[in-house]
């Protein structure tokens, strides 16, 4: 128990030193970004009132294109994350299809049975956590009522 205890410790340990030498290398970036603002800012203020607008201007237009890239970034991933989602949707739009086929070409006895496993289960409410044992010809009945 102890030596798990130390596994944890050092384990949150490395996390920790981690996550602090992210924290420094962006502090590092940071004061970076800072400094060249502040030099950026004195160069301006030397400079006439009309250069000073035009400059605020380019920062700005620059700010606002590096602004623009990231979105079209973010944009071009959640289209990449959408088309993916709509073809898992398709597969298992077509998995629903395929099984409620299944499950109309089932005898009207199967189906009953079915139908009274299905009250059966519905009555039986515990809290189960775990593993689910169940009937190989059961899993397209199992199958089905996850999905719903």
């Amino acid at each position: 128990f102890l030596r798990l205890l130390e596994a944890q410790l050092q384990d949150q340990r490395r996390e920790h030193e981690e996550e602090v030498e992210a924290l420094k290398n962006e502090v590092d970036a940071m004061k970076e970004e800072l400094e060249k603002q502040q030099q950026a800012f004195l160069q301006t203020l030397q400079l006439p009132p009309e250069a000073q607008v035009e400059f605020g201007l380019q920062q700005e237009i620059t700010r606002l294109t590096n602004e623009n890239l990231d979105l079209k970034e973010l944009v071009e991933r959640l289209e990449k994350n959408e088309r993916k989602l709509k073809k898992q949707l398709k597969i298992y739009m077509k998995k629903v299809q395929e099984l409620e086929a299944s499950q109309a070409m089932l005898p009207a006895e199967k189906r009953q049975y079915e139908r009274n496993m299905e009250v059966a289960v519905q009555r039986k409410e515990k809290n189960f956590q775990g593993m689910l044992e169940y009937y190989k010809e059961d899993e397209p009945l199992l199958i089905r009522n996850l999905i719903m």
